[in-house]
C-alpha cells in the first residue's frame, strides 16, 4: 500500500466553475491518485483471479464534453487495452460528496443479456453480500438502493430486457468519513469491496469468454 487517499480538496474540485478549469483540476489533482490506486488494485485483483498480467486500467478523460463540467469522474479496472465498457469492470470514482466503488455493467456491454441471465440464474452469489453494499441501475445518477432493500430479480430482469438499463453494485465512502484520514484503511476498504464482488464478476465474465 501507499499513502494515497482522498481529501476534502479532492471533493471540492467539483465546486470549480467551468469545464476547462474543472478538468484542469481533475487532471492535476485526481487522475494521478486514480492511476496510482487503480494500478495497485489491478495487480491485486489479477492475483485473486490467477491472471499472469495486471488487469487493464482506464482513466475517464471526458473528451466528448464541450460545455458542461463533469459532476463526477472515475477510473476503471478491467476490459481490454481499448476500453472497459463492453466488459464487466471495477470502478473507483468521485462526486462532490462521496467516492463510489463499483462492479459495473454499463452502456450496453457485449454479451449483456448473457451476463444478466447468468446472474439471474445465480442469485445465490448475492446472498452473503454485506448490508452496507448498494445497487445502482443507472450510473448517470448518484441514486442508490441498499442491497438488502433492492428487488434483485426485478433489477436484473430489467437489465436483461431494457436496452438502456444497467447494473452496478458496490459501496460508497462519504467525504466526511473518518476512514479517509487513514490511507491504509481507505485502500483496504476499496480492495475488500472489489474482492467481495469477485465471484459475481467471475460468473458474469464467463459469458464473455466466447469473444
Amino acid at each position: 500500500m501507499n499513502n494515497t487517499t482522498f481529501t476534502q480538496e479532492d471533493f471540492d474540485v467539483f465546486k470549480i466553475e467551468g469545464l476547462e478549469n474543472r478538468m484542469a483540476a481533475i487532471r492535476e489533482q485526481i487522475q494521478p491518485k486514480f492511476r496510482e490506486l487503480a494500478t495497485m488494485f489491478a495487480a491485486d485483483l489479477a492475483v485473486e483471479l490467477n491472471e499472469e498480467e495486471p488487469l487493464f486500467v482506464h482513466i475517464a478523460q471526458h473528451i466528448r464534453r464541450t460545455k458542461n463540467a463533469p459532476a463526477d469522474t472515475w477510473c476503471a479496472i478491467g476490459g481490454d487495452k481499448r476500453g472497459y465498457k463492453k466488459y464487466p469492470h471495477f470502478q473507483l470514482g468521485i462526486y462532490e460528496d462521496h467516492l463510489f466503488i463499483w462492479l459495473a455493467f454499463i452502456d450496453n456491454p457485449r454479451y449483456e443479456k448473457e451476463m444478466a441471465q447468468t446472474l439471474l440464474q445465480n442469485q445465490a452469489l448475492f446472498a452473503d453480500i454485506p448490508e452496507d453494499y448498494v445497487v445502482s441501475l443507472d450510473h448517470h445518477f448518484p441514486t442508490v438502493t441498499p442491497i438488502k432493500e433492492v428487488d434483485l430479480e426485478k433489477g436484473l430482469t430489467r437489465w436483461h430486457d431494457v436496452k438502456k438499463a444497467e447494473f452496478l453494485i458496490g459501496r460508497e465512502i462519504w467525504s466526511d468519513a473518518a476512514i479517509l484520514a487513514d490511507p491504509n484503511a481507505t485502500q483496504a476498504f476499496i480492495l475488500t469491496t472489489y474482492k467481495t464482488l469477485l465471484p459475481i464478476y467471475q460468473a458474469a465474465y464467463t459469458a464473455c469468454l466466447t469473444d
